[in-house]
């Protein structure tokens, strides 16, 4: 694609990088195909080759953002999927990031929306600030429909039934290994999830020591910056990386980390992205050095190897691919393969590419189509007839949860069940729990081993 920027404009790091871009994009419309809001609307406007044609034109004139274009860039899940689809490389990711920081600072959106956006991201990076948010929505919830605005609505149908109390396994502390010492991980706490479901950390916790990593909460860290990098916050998403950087850093130069572990995919997507975030800025090396030994738990996991997986029983586990995961960071296999060796049987849903439509702060800001999504992903899911549902990031097990029959749960609770822990909570808990004494389970299982390749 031809591009018409000033040398004054390509003087900005982030001009500059967009125009690289731009250049790659060749028009084939190969996106189109595996773009989720141009399956349910059928705009070409809001595919990634339209948004990218309207991204340049917005870009290259510096004018004030229209507002049709907001709305079409504001309609992009960042799903990624026309990452992975794109012949030419097109990294779609940095471009529409930019669009956004840009359309925060030239384009003065209606109050109602500067409200939303600007309690969501006051509310969702400071996990007890959602805990009283969560409560009072709960309060709330039963008038819901009495509320006009349906972002409004969205939001008190978040709120979970019940509110996990705080778990002290995510203050700053160590966390031994059992037996030898094969790593020494950081792991990255996150925010909501800290809010959310605690099981996920502790199990994270649990599995990662019972196969010899000795586990560090770095003392600092909070939010990776994600929710509000992608509302174009820039100055909010850089201080909250920035206190997570130092705080890796640190450890860095006194222990020494092996990998900084993420279990919650759409984090591990932004953590990986901190060279690029920072590659201008004071931080630019430590948060390279950070970005590059930033691994999903899987990635960890099937480097060291699932051993003693003697406790699965005999049961179907629909996998669902989050986006952050398949698209962001280009992990398709290693869950499926990690669930397969702990003796589960695994299955896909129909269309596994396409976002649930829960994406950040999407399903709160653009509820009528994350809706669409959510209905179609339920339904392929329901159709593999699944006893259970695994998933890597906490926003899908919130969207799918919220609308299907079977429990959701992570997939790093089924390996910690699976390798010695205990049963995940939404398995036996609540009106989804499964019916244990139907499932067959193993006895005396040899040990199952899964290798790094």
């Amino acid at each position: 694609m031809q591009t018409h920027f000033t040398k004054k404009q390509l003087a900005a790091p982030a001009f500059n990088r967009s125009n690289e871009i731009l250049r790659t994009c060749v028009h084939c419309g190969f996106c189109t195909a595996t773009c989720p809001t141009y399956q349910v609307l059928g705009d070409e406007l809001d595919s990634p080759r339209g948004r990218i044609y309207q991204i340049k034109e917005m870009l290259e004139t510096g004018s004030v953002p229209d507002p049709k274009t907001v709305l079409h860039v504001d309609r992009c899940l960042s799903c990624l999927a026309c990452m992975t689809t794109c012949p030419s490389g097109v990294h779609y990711m940095h471009l529409v990031d930019h669009a956004r920081e840009y359309i925060e600072e030239k384009y003065q959106r209606p109050w109602d929306e500067r409200l939303i956006r600007w309690t969501l991201a006051c509310i969702l990076p400071y996990p007890m600030r959602l805990r009283f948010a969560m409560l009072g929505a709960k309060i709330a919830r039963p008038f819901r429909k009495l509320v006009p605005d349906a972002r409004l609505r969205a939001m008190l149908e978040m709120a979970p039934k019940t509110i996990p109390p705080v778990s002290r396994n995510d203050d700053a502390q160590v966390f031994p290994a059992e037996g030898e010492r094969k790593k020494r991980v950081a792991l990255m706490t996150g925010c909501a999830q800290k809010a959310l479901n605690t099981n996920i950390n502790d199990a994270t916790i649990r599995l990662l020591t019972r196969h010899g990593c000795e586990v560090v909460i770095a003392d600092g860290q909070g939010c990776c910056g994600a929710l509000t990098h992608h509302m174009g916050k820039t100055s909010e998403s850089h201080a909250t990386a920035t206190k997570n950087i130092r705080a890796w850093t640190a450890e860095m130069a006194g222990k020494g980390l092996d990998a900084i572990v993420i279990n919650t995919s759409g984090c591990g997507t932004t953590v990986k992205d901190y060279g690029h975030m920072f590659r201008s800025e004071t931080l630019a090396e430590e948060a390279a050095a950070v970005s590059a030994i930033a691994k999903d738990v899987s990635e960890v996991m099937i480097n060291l190897g699932l051993t003693d997986a003697t406790h699965a029983p005999e049961m179907r586990v629909a996998y669902h691919a989050a986006c952050s995961l398949q698209h962001g960071q280009q992990i398709k296999t290693f869950p499926k393969d990690l669930l397969k060796a702990a003796g589960f049987k695994v299955v896909e849903p129909k269309d596994s590419h396409l976002c649930c439509g829960s994406a950040g702060t999407y399903n709160l800001l653009q509820p009528e189509i994350s809706g669409q999504l959510k209905d179609c992903k339920v339904k392929t899911l329901e159709a593999t007839e699944p006893d259970v549902i695994s998933a890597g990031n906490i926003g899908c097990m919130m969207q799918i949860g919220s609308a299907i029959g079977v429990p959701v749960v992570h997939t790093v609770e089924l390996l910690d069940w699976a390798t010695g822990g205990p049963i995940p909570a939404a398995m036996v808990e609540g009106e989804k729990a499964i019916d244990m004494d139907g499932l067959k389970m193993p006895v005396g299982a040899p040990p199952v081993v899964v290798a790094a390749e």
